[in-house]
């Protein structure tokens, strides 16, 4: 430091008394967030503020101890948080602090304008450099904002403050005074992903390709999502905030954002929060820039990345759309923080996806998350108009540009089990699906994932998967997408329509008795279904029926081979004996299909029609 700023450093130096000569009684503090939380500075507090009459603090979000973790302190002590954590949820939910929604990307305005006016500004930074400059370290977000516009501002310097980079330093002109600390930031151990949560991630990670830019959160869902994305490549971030489930992203080659369209090769983020290793790893990284929110958060810069991939929870959402992710009922349990403004942007960026997690239940199984409306005094944070993709533990549904019927079935498809019955009956209360929409049966409930994959056929992979309850849509636009002659083969004669009635059969199996794997191409959510194989079980001769489709401009590559296979290897260990069907004489392509199925062949030639059996017991060549 040149030797002009080591004497302002200096003579900015004051003790801890001169604190409660500085902040004189009704002042605003405003207090930074989270792991940058000056300690020092807020234990004085907790310990002399009765000596500062009636004063407001605001935050962010606390990680430390909370002025209010005892109601005998509430008392000097007005406290207006902006997200709800653990450690102040109590006390605003009991009256004794304020909690003020806002979107996170619109609070440094309301701050800079005065509308939120802030007489003394409590932040923690790193050690200056020798230009004058502390880097307000591992948190930005507000804290810049409040730095900025407020009119004293006491920094407590902290040496073992990472000095992280970007849009993130102030100058010691601008602090008016300066405590010196040596102690350990505050520390946040992600929780380790459960089973539920591990089945979500593994969920989301279909829906993040190659050069993708992620925003995720904390905790144990973002955790296990991090967990299933090391098998992608050129990832990019432009997210709120991180946890150490980023490191190994980046230290495997997974994290590169060398495909980025904004921010090419950089990590952008507002703060983060986690163990040493993650603030070691921050320190001084070139490859991270921290900005204030009014940025990070910005829809339009959000969606200047594109495939911008936005993640975020949510306490409960009904069958119409409506997310709440801020109250249990009438109890405020977080906050709206930046949901909104990454859905917004995800929404706008060119091949983004707004993503929506949660668990299906609460309360260890015994309530659904996924409900028939939301409960009284819940908070609706991302409306049925912002949704996109909903996803649970049991798939992916997803909701934008689908009519309420649509949505009423995808979601009731992703939510457990045990509830099902329950939201759908209803959803035909409500008249949001057909009166005569079939319930699904026991065996239907739990969904043969084990069976889903995906084939590469040329130039086009193929995902197959069992057939879905909400597959109406897909298959009636397979039907008529089908020339005249695929139908007639497949039918025996001219079908010229395919309602609802005929359809929802079809859809709604138990996968036990019948069984559908239909191949779909394009990416989850925005799928068309390209071919379909399905058998039916005969008990009168332990065989089942099979028949394929496969659409015209996909035929001669191979899938319906595939799919014949593949049906005959789930028949096999459902203990069927075997296969039989009826091919018209002239359908030349499906009796090849036949004839590659790798067993020999039994047929019988009546009346134009070939009527064939396989035996799974003989072994034929393929």
């Amino acid at each position: 430091m040149y030797p002009s700023f080591k004497e302002m450093y200096e003579r900015k130096k004051c003790s801890e008394d001169d604190l409660i000569r500085i902040v004189k009684p009704g002042s605003r503090i405003f207090i930074g967030s989270a792991a940058a939380e000056p300690q020092t500075l807020i234990k004085v507090l907790m310990e002399k503020g009765k000596q500062i009459a009636d004063h407001e603090t605001i935050h962010l979000i606390e990680l430390g101890v909370s002025l209010y973790a005892e109601s005998v302190l509430s008392k000097p002590f007005r406290q207006n948080a902006f997200f709800i954590g653990p450690n102040v949820r109590g006390a605003i939910n009991e009256g004794r602090a304020e909690y003020t929604p806002i979107f996170l990307s619109e609070l440094p305005a309301l701050i800079k304008s005065g509308k939120l006016k802030i007489d003394v500004a409590f932040i923690q930074v790193a050690p200056p450099d020798r230009y004058g400059f502390c880097s307000l370290g591992v948190s930005v977000d507000v804290v810049k904002a409040g730095a900025e516009s407020a009119r004293i501002v006491i920094a407590e310097v902290n040496k073992q403050m990472p000095r992280t980079l970007g849009d993130c330093f102030i100058h010691l002109d601008d602090i008016d005074y300066i405590i010196e600390s040596d102690v350990p930031l505050l520390t946040w151990e992600p929780p380790e992903p459960d089973e539920v949560a591990d089945k979500i991630g593994q969920y989301v990670s279909r829906l993040v390709s190659d050069g993708a830019t992620i925003q995720a959160g904390i905790g144990m869902i973002p955790n296990a999502i991090m967990n299933h994305l090391k098998d992608k490549n050129d990832l990019g971030i432009h997210t709120e905030m991180f946890s150490d489930g980023l490191i190994d992203l980046v230290e495997s080659g997974n994290i590169t954002n060398r495909r980025k369209t904004l921010h090419n090769g950089k990590i952008i983020a507002t703060f983060c929060m986690g163990t040493k290793r993650l603030y070691d790893f921050v320190d001084d990284n070139p490859l991270i820039e921290f900005h204030p929110c009014d940025y990070t958060n910005d829809p339009f810069v959000i969606s200047q990345n594109d495939r911008m991939i936005s993640i975020n929870a949510a306490i409960q959402i009904d069958l119409t759309g409506q997310v709440c992710a801020d109250s249990i009922g009438e109890y405020f349990y977080s906050g709206i923080g930046g949901q909104v403004d990454f859905v917004r942007g995800a929404a706008r960026s060119k091949g983004g996806k707004p993503v929506i997690v949660l668990p299906s239940t609460a309360k260890d199984g015994t309530v659904s998350r996924i409900v028939p409306h939301l409960d009284r005094g819940a908070g609706v944070v991302t409306s049925r108009g912002d949704v996109h993709y909903i996803v649970t533990e049991y798939g992916i549904a997803n909701l934008h540009g689908k009519n309420l019927r649509e949505r009423a079935l995808a979601l009731i498809s992703i939510a457990h089990p045990d509830f099902r019955d329950d939201l759908l009956n209803f959803a035909k209360e409500r008249h949001l699906v057909h009166m005569d929409q079939m319930p699904l049966t026991i065996a239907g409930k739990f969904y043969p994932e084990k069976y889903e994959h995906t084939v590469s056929f040329g130039d086009i992979d193929v995902f197959f998967r069992p057939v879905k309850p909400t597959d109406e849509e897909l298959e009636r636009e397979f039907f008529y997408s089908l020339s005249d002659e695929s139908v007639y083969y497949r039918f025996f004669n001219i079908v010229k329509a395919m309602p609802h009635e005929k359809i929802q059969p079809l859809v709604n199996i138990d996968y036990r008795e019948e069984m559908a794997i239909v191949g779909l191409i394009g990416e989850p959510g925005d799928e068309e279904m390209i071919a379909i194989g399905r058998f039916k079980y005969d008990p009168s001769d332990n065989f089942a029926e099979v028949a394929f489709l496969v659409r015209d401009d996909y035929q001669n590559r191979g899938i319906g081979t595939h799919l014949m296979k593949k049906l005959i290897e789930i028949a096999m260990e459902m203990g069927i004996e075997g296969f039989k069907a009826e091919v018209l004489a002239d359908n030349k392509k499906m009796l090849h299909v036949f004839h590659k199925c790798g067993y020999p062949i039994h047929s019988k030639l009546e009346e134009g029609i070939y009527v064939l059996k396989i035996f799974f017991s003989e072994k034929g060549e393929s």
